[in-house]
Formats: structure tokens, sequence, C-alpha cells
């Protein structure tokens, strides 16, 4: 069927910046389709249980199905937020290199196979918005951090790259970059960046939200190609 309202697929959606996201654009009359490997987590957004998929996505079979899914249901997409994503740090010595490659294959391989997917689906029907959720690492570097600040270069490249493809057509591609935002990536760092880096007042989940809202909400003719934002203690 067609729906007359917009279409949204959100990856990493059980918890932390994704969650919001799928959260507030559905309470703002948006129709979302939400992924996660947490069905509990997923459950909890209030959502048609048929627009929940739980799963591994970096299996290609299980994004095929997402997209089957949404495509053949609602007729179309018109944003794909890729929120998924797992941050691993740690010093030569401590750094699980396990977990590493597992991130890299989340936060680079996994977008990006689901991230050509769609727009493949959106050349078709002529228009489509991706928001990447970025990070202020996809600018710098931090010494532990470099596996998970290459992962965002990584999309950052892929972002402006895809931005420049698709000039003068119909489809959008943002990022946002945000500082220290308050999600349970930290719970069990030993000392919270916030502390570390001496930050009183993070960023909240739904300080990103705001930004969402924002960037979708432009003209047509507008393009915001990438979005910083940072809490006001943030100097390094």
């Amino acid at each position: 069927m067609i729906d007359n309202k917009k279409i949204c697929l959100i990856t990493g959606a059980s918890s932390g910046i994704g969650y919001a996201i799928a959260r507030a654009l559905h309470n703002d009359n948006y129709r979302v389709i939400a992924t996660a490997r947490r069905l509990d987590k997923l459950t909890e957004l209030g959502l048609d249980s048929n627009d929940l998929f739980a799963g591994d996505l970096n299996s290609p079979e299980f994004q095929d199905s997402i997209v089957d899914y949404t495509f053949d249901k609602y007729g179309k997409c018109d944003f794909l937020f890729n929120c998924a994503g797992t941050l691993e740090v740690g010093t030569i010595e401590d750094i699980d290199i396990d977990k590493l490659t597992s991130m890299i294959r989340l936060n680079v391989e996994s977008t990006f196979r689901l991230t050509y997917k769609l727009l493949k689906l959106f050349k078709k029907q002529g228009f489509g918005h991706i928001v990447n959720i970025s990070s202020v690492l996809g600018t710098k570097v931090r010494p532990t951090a470099g596996g998970y600040a290459a992962t965002k270069f990584a999309m950052e490249a892929l972002s402006e790259a895809l931005r420049m493809e698709l000039t003068g057509t119909n489809i959008k591609i943002s990022c946002i970059e945000p500082g220290l935002v308050m999600t349970e990536l930290h719970n069990e760092w030993k000392v919270h960046p916030k502390e570390s880096m001496n930050i009183h007042e993070p960023l909240t989940v739904m300080d990103i939200v705001d930004t969402v809202r924002f960037i979708i909400n432009q003209p047509d003719h507008v393009r915001i190609p990438k979005l910083m934002i940072l809490p006001k203690d943030h100097n390094i």
C-alpha cells in the first residue's frame, strides 16, 4: 500500500540516539520501521509490531528482509537514519581486537551496504534522505580512539562523495556530528568521558532529536551535508 505518512527506516533503534529519534518521529506522525538486536527494547517504542525488526544488521539477508518489507508494505521510503553502531577504544596493550573489528564491520560495512541498497531505491522513486549519525570524531582523532574515529571518518567520506554524486537530484545526504552524548555507550567505562573531558553538561539524546527535526524539515532546495553539535564545555 502507499502510505501518506513519511516513512522512516531507523537502525540502532533500541537505545540511545536511535531510540530517541524513533520515538520522536513516531510521535510526530511519521511511520517508523525500527531495527536493532534487542526486540524487548524495540517493543518499548510503541510501534506496530510488524514494523519492528530484531536481528543482526551485519546479515545481508536481514537487511534485504527489512527493505523488502518497507517497500512491499508502504510502497516507498522517505528517510534512512543510520544510527546503529558500537564504540570500542583502548590502548595498544588493552584493546580487544575482536570487538574492534566487530565495530568496524557494523559501523562501516553494514552501514555502507544498507546505504547503497536504499540509494538505489531512492533513485528509482526519485526522492529520499539519508541521515547518518557520525561524530565529532569523524573530524578529528584522539589517543586510544583511532579505530572508532576511523569508522566515522569513513562515514563522512562516503557521505560527501554521495552528496556530490547526487547533486541536482531530490536525494539528500546529511551527517550529524555530535560531541559527547549521554547514552549507554559509556556505561561500562571505568571513567566516564564527562569526567575525563571535564564536560559538566553533556548533550542529551533530545538535543540530537531537535537537530534531526531541523535537518529534515528544511525546504526541498536546501541541503545540510554536515551539522556538528557540541556541549558548551567541549574544548578538545
